[in-house]
């Protein structure tokens, strides 16, 4: 269920189906880096100004799913403007900073994104761009990226499954906005 928050910036409505705490699992596989399973939560907030806040941390995952050691971290900003055009701020945790732009797509929930700038900490590995999609489908969240850098030609290398997270507040919320004449049996509900 995508809702809308009142105090959501009007501008960023097309995003709602972002909004919300996720929580799955995915594959890395890149050339010079481990191959594995992964989990992720993921976090899209707003406070009301023109931006949605974008939190993700990843984490290895042992065969038993168990976490081993955190992966990737990687935080930033979501705008859209009225041409349905997406733009993203997002810092990682190896010292790479990125500009990302791209398009939510026609009448559905989808989200093309490819780097613009590019700026690495000297720390930082060999990295050159990126895209990625993101896709709410059948309630949950997809998505896939894509790395290039001087080695590498740009490929897959981590996409992930994710559930929106419910939490106690969710369910009073839902439960205070469910009509007074709900049938007691359940049943008359679905007639």
């Amino acid at each position: 269920m995508i809702e809308i928050p009142s105090d959501l910036h009007k501008d960023l409505v097309p995003l709602a189906f972002l909004l919300g705490n996720w929580a799955g699992a995915g594959v890395h596989d890149f050339p010079g880096s481990e191959k594995c399973n992964f989990g992720q939560e993921l976090t899209f907030s707003h406070d009301g100004r023109d931006f949605l806040e974008y939190h993700s941390h990843t984490w290895v995952l042992d065969s038993d799913g168990n976490k081993v050691r955190p992966l990737e971290s990687e935080s930033g900003f979501w705008r859209i403007d009225g041409r349905r055009k997406v733009e993203v701020v997002m810092t990682r945790d190896d010292g790479v900073v990125e500009v990302w732009y791209g398009e939510l797509a026609d009448k559905k929930p989808q989200i093309d994104l490819v780097t613009d700038a590019v700026a690495r900490t000297a720390a930082s590995g060999p990295y050159t761009g990126g895209k990625r999609l993101y896709g709410y489908v059948n309630s949950d969240l997809m998505w896939v990226g894509e790395k290039q850098t001087p080695e590498v030609e740009l490929r897959p290398y981590m996409s992930a499954h994710l559930k929106k997270v419910v939490t106690p507040e969710d369910v009073e919320r839902w439960a205070k906005a469910l009509p007074d004449d709900m049938p007691d049996d359940g049943i008359a509900f679905f007639k």
